[in-house]
């Protein structure tokens, strides 16, 4: 069924990774210009794939081991996009002056806790299906 609650997380995770990437500066140079999404162009399809991930795993709702896969995988991605923030800000060539982080490097974090919590949903109710077929 669609009104479950782990739709609602993995909604809040396509429109967390969808949007506000695009809104919300990863860092800023030390010249003042802010980096967002847009301008680094592998950044903007991780995030790209990590919605439609999302979106995709929201249409498997008949199907919640392939829907947890799917999270699965998509928590895999923003391991990978974190991991690139961290790496960037930490170094950060050919600069003696530290650059200004910016909140949208958070942006995977909250979306790896969502995801976290719709499996965790998920789990719940492949639990409650199968107890139910225990007891036919």
């Amino acid at each position: 069924m669609i009104q479950r609650i782990q739709t609602l997380f993995l909604l809040i995770v396509g429109l967390i990774s969808g949007i506000l990437p695009f809104f919300l500066n990863l860092w800023v140079e030390v010249g003042g210009r802010e980096v967002f999404a847009q301008d680094q162009v592998i950044v903007s399809l991780v995030f790209y794939v990590v919605t439609v991930l999302a979106v995709v795993s929201i249409v498997m709702y008949k199907k919640r081991q392939n829907q947890f896969v799917v999270n699965r995988l998509n928590m895999i991605l923003n391991l990978f996009l974190l991991g690139f923030f961290v790496y960037r800000s930490l170094s950060l060539s050919g600069e003696t002056v530290v650059s200004e982080k910016g909140i949208g490097m958070l942006i995977p974090v909250f979306s790896i806790v969502f995801l976290v919590l719709a499996n965790r949903a998920i789990k719940k109710d492949e639990d409650l299906v199968k107890s139910v077929d225990r007891l036919r």
